[in-house]
């Protein structure tokens, strides 16, 4: 069984030499393999097709697609669209009393699920050139959970409340400030509740429009949960919070889920782990099919995810394991020292301060940067980068450092292969190619225009143009977000690698565990007020920097005895009592 799956943005008929039905074989001897529609694009017949793959190589725009589907998927499709479209397998079921979770990567049906359970879209079950039906729709579910969702769906008894995954568009959507926004939508009269329990009162009366990404993080989750629904759907919730703060909202959407249907896309693994009760996992090609697997148990779908291997539905899903190092990474000795920076401070009018002990940066390392928000982090390595000056100290050292920032646009109207071209000269070289361009995915975006990237796409792209740059020191701040589980095992390696290979120094600011886990051999840590000043203490091994850090915020993690990942322990469990009697809020079990 397979489909044959064509990229329409990418296939180019007016510019190639129709390259797909000249070498097909099929095509050859007289069959009608692939032809073209009305469009000039060219359709191929999944019955006709060998699989051969000759076409998928020729196309000079990699527009083509033929994949093998696994044997064990047997039940026919839930959506297709159209001929040589995207097909969704599976559907999650919302259930009330319950946080159902899907994992997976982007690109692989998740806003189709949502919009098939909101009712905007009938799925068509695979007969897309028949017209849909909701009786058929029910008629295929009978017997399932799902049918009486669909049920309720159809006769108007299930509302949808919906946080989008881009955040950044709601200021495009909503001209006005922020209380206008929320008492809009605050159908179940909880918005003061909400707005102490989120923080919201210093921005409540703020335009959206000078709201940064944390702040209307918040407020999207806060119009979401107002709103009188019997379904909610949160799309990513972790992006430009810090761990405080997800923690927060994972209790909260919690508590809204004693009584509703919540399903929750996230790809912060530490975070689903506590959120979620089931969780679905979603596996496949991006772009070209997904699977949605039935519920397992959070600790088993996060594990056989990592691991790449669902044994139930005996599919390997990824060659190899994502790995966590089960004891804290080791200081190297003789590493030299790259930098030594002294105290300084930064003040700002409206009263916030930084103060940042010194330290000394090494060269191959990649430090951690972790601390709440509105603690001064991007005002820290800003300082570094030399883009503010310091109020009081200097930094005495000239090194040239490339920086990547929090918030990413992709307001430049260029092509990502000419963008990338233009800040190195070893773009076209088997060396790019294979250190950055190829684990970060990049090359089948090289085509398309940086306005229309999507915010995974364009933050891996920022990612590759931070390392593009000559430089004795890059930067990056919150590289995790919008990206998926998979391209944050990818954007870490590659960051790692490139450090440890150019002997350069490499410092992430960012807020998954999991991803600082993996990627850091020290850490600076930051405490204070936020919003009101902030100290960065000297950098640290990464024992003593995550027991700071987590003391400050009163959580303990503890390691999987399966995968060695970390997972949240629950508030006045045996363990979190254990772990913080005994001072070990992270490594807890493990000897440096």
């Amino acid at each position: 069984m397979r489909i044959a799956v064509l990229n329409y943005d990418r296939c180019q008929p007016r510019k190639c030499s129709k390259e797909c039905h000249k070498y097909c074989p099929r095509v050859r001897t007289g069959d009608e393999t692939i032809y073209f529609g009305e469009k000039g694009k060219p359709i191929i017949s999944e019955e006709l097709c060998v699989g051969c793959g000759i076409c998928v190589d020729k196309c000079p725009y990699k527009a083509i697609m033929i994949i093998g589907l696994p044997e064990a998927l047997k039940e026919p499709p839930t959506h297709r669209y159209g001929t040589n479209g995207f097909v969704l397998y599976g559907l999650p079921t919302p259930q009330a009393g319950r946080v159902t979770g899907i994992l997976g990567p982007n690109g692989i049906g998740k806003s189709t699920v949502v919009n098939i359970l909101s009712g905007t879209l009938v799925p068509n079950l695979g007969e897309y050139k028949e017209e849909s039906s909701w009786d058929r729709v029910i008629e295929r579910y009978s017997g399932t959970q799902i049918q009486d969702y669909f049920r309720k769906l159809v006769n108007g008894k299930v509302n949808v409340s919906q946080k989008p995954q881009y955040i950044d568009k709601i200021p495009k959507a909503f001209n006005g400030n922020t209380r206008e926004l929320l008492e809009k939508a605050d159908d179940r009269g909880v918005l003061n509740q909400l707005i102490e329990r989120l923080d919201l009162d210093e921005i409540i009366d703020r335009n959206i429009n000078e709201l940064s990404g944390g702040e209307l993080q918040r407020v999207a989750i806060a119009a979401c949960m107002v709103k009188d629904a019997e379904f909610y759907f949160f799309d990513e919730i972790s992006p430009y919070l810090d761990i405080y703060q997800r923690i927060n909202v994972a209790q909260l959407i919690q508590e809204l889920a004693q009584e509703k249907a919540v399903l929750v896309v996230e790809h912060d693994l530490a975070i689903l782990d506590m959120l979620a009760d089931v969780v679905h996992v979603a596996y496949g090609v991006p772009g070209a099919y997904g699977v949605i697997t039935y519920p397992k148990g959070v600790r088993i779908a996060i594990n056989q995810y990592l691991k790449g291997y669902l044994p139930e539905e005996n599919i390997r899903i990824r060659p190899e394991p994502i790995e966590f190092e089960v004891h804290p990474p080791r200081a190297e000795a003789e590493v030299e020292t790259l930098v030594e920076y002294g105290k300084f401070s930064k003040q700002y009018k409206d009263g916030f301060s930084l103060t940042s002990d010194g330290g000394s940066l090494k060269q191959g390392e990649v430090l951690g940067v972790v601390g709440p928000n509105g603690i001064g982090k991007s005002t820290f390595v800003k300082v570094l980068a030399g883009e503010i000056e310091p109020d009081d100290g200097e930094l005495d050292f000239d090194i040239n450092i490339s920086f990547k920032p929090q918030y990413v646009k992709g307001d430049i109207n260029l092509r990502v292969q000419d963008f990338l071209r233009s800040i190195t000269s070893r773009f076209d070289t088997s060396y790019y190619q294979g250190e950055i361009a190829r684990p970060l995915q990049i090359e089948e975006l090289y085509d398309k225009m940086l306005p229309n990237l999507s915010g995974g796409e364009l933050q891996r792209v920022a990612i590759a143009a931070c390392l593009s740059r000559d430089a004795d020191m890059y930067i990056l701040d919150e590289p995790s977000a919008h990206l998926d589980v998979e391209q944050r095992s990818l954007a870490t390696k590659a960051i790692k690698r490139f450090a440890e290979n150019n002997k350069k120094t490499a410092m992430v600011v960012d807020h998954d565990i999991y991803m600082i886990d993996m990627l850091s051999e020290r850490l600076i840590v930051f405490e204070g007020k936020p919003a009101v000043y902030g100290v960065a203490k000297r950098p640290s091994s990464m024992q003593e920097g995550m027991n700071k850090f987590l003391s400050n915020l009163d959580i303990t993690f503890r390691r999987d005895d399966d995968t060695s990942r970390p997972r949240v322990n629950k508030p006045n469990s045996r363990l979190d009592r254990e772990q913080k009697s005994a001072g070990e809020y992270y490594y807890y079990g493990f000897d440096e």
